[in-house]
This record gives structure tokens, sequence and C-alpha cells, in this order.
């Protein structure tokens, strides 16, 4: 497993200080979003990250790219802006709402959207993602895998939701086998604050032990950090080093 940074952890640093800080800390690649950093269908922005990213040896892990599917929002820009940067995973929004909350026909629709997505990474040599995620249709384990059993060629990142335990997450991994791409990776406390890296050693040993059975090559994101520091960040990432290593 290879480690990455989710650029959006950094929104107020510019692209090449946010590749800067991913050198320093010793990480293999960045995630670049694209509310920020790197807005689909700015050449000009990809090229810049692009240029950041590997003047300091890093590599694209993925392309953040905020795309809600079901929404009036043209796709073409967002795999253009992935291309760019060179990356195989495109990270995508699975709608705009919960899945107690979406009706079959909506739910319908941004299942097309999704597998007319896919579809069309695929041919480009890439494969779209599902943020897993709250208010999406990826907000339960037994959404996402009916999300991606009827959209061929989806696959699905993952996180530790809110409010889980250990034992729910890692099933849910179990379940999700085979279909997870990237994973998002940090720690919060029950109620969702953010804590630091090290205190999840624990659970996250088990959670990379449960997503590496496949053999797959995958990046393993830091995203979120307490108080938006960047020591604790650098902190996260010697963690992050330490449990991959152990592994």
């Amino acid at each position: 497993m290879k480690t990455s940074v989710a650029s959006v952890t950094f929104r107020r640093k510019s692209v090449c200080e946010v590749a800067e800080l991913a050198r320093r800390a010793g990480l293999d690649a960045i995630e670049w979003g694209g509310d920020i950093h790197v807005p689909p269908g700015n050449a000009q922005a990809a090229r810049a990250a692009l240029h950041c990213t590997r003047e300091n040896g890093l590599t694209v892990s993925a392309y953040g790219s905020y795309y809600r599917a079901g929404a009036e929002e043209d796709f073409g820009p967002v795999l253009e802006t992935a291309l760019s940067l060179g990356c195989r995973v495109i990270r995508v929004w699975a709608g705009r709402q919960g899945s107690a909350l979406c009706t079959q026909e909506e739910r319908r629709a941004v299942t097309a959207c999704l597998a007319r997505a896919a579809e069309r990474a695929a041919q480009a040599g890439c494969v779209v993602a599902t943020e897993y995620h709250a208010d999406t249709l990826t907000d339960t384990l037994a959404s996402a895998l009916a999300l991606l059993g009827e959209a061929p060629g989806l696959r699905t990142l993952w996180q530790p939701p809110v409010g889980l335990t250990a034992a729910e997450n890692l099933h849910a991994l179990h379940a999700l086998e085979g279909r997870v791409e990237n994973l998002h990776v940090y720690h919060r406390d029950r109620e969702g604050a953010c804590r630091p890296l090290a205190e999840g050693t624990a659970d996250w040993h088990a959670y990379f032990a449960a997503a590496q059975k496949d053999g797959t090559q995958r990046y393993a994101t830091l995203e979120f950090v307490m108080g938006d520091n960047e020591e604790q960040f650098l902190q996260d990432a010697a963690a992050l080093h330490v449990l991959l290593k152990e592994e």
C-alpha cells in the first residue's frame, strides 16, 4: 500500500505548498481536489498541479472531482482533468441525498449516471470510485453494495463512517472486498471530532489487513487533521508510515 494525502486537507495552501508538505511527510502521492486546487476543465490548474507534484518526487493518487452523479453536470471536464493529471482513479459522489430519502426513480437516475461515467472512464483507462459518505447512496453498506452491483465497472473508496464501531467497519471492508480502491485515512472520536491518527492505531491495523487481503495495490490517503495543523499532519504521516511498515 502506498501513501497519499487529499489536497482538501489543506484547502488554504497553494498547490505547491501542498506538494512540498507531502514531500516533507515522506508520502508517495497526492489526491488533488476539484473544489479548490484543480477545478474540472481547468487545464492550466491541472498542469500546475502535475508540475508541482513531479517537482517534489510525487505522483497523483486520484482526482477528487466532487462530481455529483445525477446532477446537471458534465462528466467530460472531470475525465479530461483526471487524464491531464495522469491518474487512474476519479472520485465522485453518489448523488445529493442519502439512500433513505432517495425515491426509486432518483436512485435509478444516479445509478445510470454512474454507470455511464464508469464506462466512459474505462474507455480512457480510468476507474470511477464513489466517495463512501453520508448523504449519498453510499451512506450504508447495504445501499453501497446495491449500487456497486447495479452500475457495472463502478468502484468505491472507503473511510470509517463517524459513529460506527471498529467491528462494523471491518464487516463493511470484508463485504466490499474486491470493490475498494483507495482508503481515506483519519481518526475521529464518536462525536466526529478529529483526533491524532496515532490514537487509532489498533483500528487501522485491522482495516489495512482487511483491505489488503485481495493483494491489490492501493493508496492510504490521509484526510482531515486535528486543528488543520501542519505539525499534526506530519505526526499523522509518521504514524501512517509506522502502521504500513508493520503490516
